[in-house]
């Protein structure tokens, strides 16, 4: 496990010159993206006694129909920390926080390389993805 390579993170966690903390990526036609990263873990942030963020993905997404960027956030199945998330549970609707949560697709993993998952993002209508 690494930390963000910022001024800002306070963490103690050594720093590790392969986790830059970031990555590009741009749709395709169909408006689908894919990106091979390291799982994140959870980490401790401070906010109140024995606060941890549960392991999660930040997507800031830019277009030609925005006036600023677009952030969200992408959680893993099945994590503990989940109900005890003050961000995740931000959210009031039930519903739009399982949006957030990633879908494993065990058809695209990579056999003894990677597991995959899967997050649509929705930006218009009921089935919008939530945004921060």
């Amino acid at each position: 496990a690494g930390r963000y390579q910022h001024k800002r993170d306070q963490w103690d966690a050594p720093l590790d010159d392969n986790f830059k903390g970031e990555g590009r990526t741009v749709t395709d036609g169909e408006g689908r993206y894919s990106f091979l990263t390291i799982r994140p873990g959870p980490y401790p942030w401070k906010n109140h006694f024995n606060a941890w963020r549960p392991a999660h993905i930040h997507f800031s997404l830019f277009g030609n129909a925005y006036a600023q960027r677009l952030v969200t956030q992408m959680y893993f199945p099945g994590d503990d920390m989940l109900p005890f998330d003050p961000i995740f549970n931000a959210t009031p609707d039930a519903n739009a926080r399982q949006r957030l949560i990633s879908r494993f697709d065990w058809s695209r993993t990579l056999p003894d390389y990677a597991h995959a998952y899967e997050f649509d993002i929705v930006l218009r209508g009921r089935d919008a993805t939530p945004w921060e």
